[in-house]
Parts: structure tokens; C-alpha cells; sequence
């Protein structure tokens, strides 16, 4: 018989992840893995918490609540982090 062990995840794997366990999206695999690593990760478990903190209150702006410069400057911004 052959036992087989989940991979640990990494801390960059998971702030790659963030968004779709946040969002409900990782499989069951990779959810267990995810949490099993915040268990485990001090560091990790203070970005998941700020990553929802961000979220909770980004859900309170709409786009007009940002000046025209905020927003053309946070949009480069994540152009410039997609490439990296």
C-alpha cells in the first residue's frame, strides 16, 4: 500500500492563492493545505487577516469615491505587479 503526503504549501504559494480562498474557489485539497499551512505560519495568518480586513473595507468604496490620480495610479500599480 502506498501512502501519499499533500504537499506543504509555501508562503508564496498562498498569498498567490489569497484571492480565490478568500472567494470560496480553492479546491477542498488546497483549501485544507491552505489552512493547515496558517496553523503553522504567524506571518501568514497576519496577511490572510489583513488581506480581509482590506476587503472589508474596500467593499464600502465605489470607483467614484476615488480621485481620477488615485485611481490611474493604483491601476499602474498592479499592471507593474502583474509583469513582475
Amino acid at each position: 500500500m502506498r501512502i501519499t503526503t499533500t504537499p506543504q504549501m509555501t508562503c508564496r504559494e498562498l498569498v498567490r492563492l489569497i484571492t480565490d480562498y478568500l472567494e470560496g474557489g480553492l479546491s477542498r485539497r488546497d483549501r485544507r493545505r491552505f489552512e493547515r499551512h496558517l496553523r503553522d505560519c504567524d506571518g501568514c495568518t497576519t496577511y490572510v487577516e489583513q488581506m480581509r480586513e482590506t476587503v472589508r473595507l474596500a467593499g464600502v468604496l465605489s470607483e467614484d469615491d476615488l480621485a481620477p490620480q488615485a485611481r490611474d495610479e493604483l491601476l499602474e500599480v498592479f499592471r507593474d505587479w502583474k509583469s513582475r
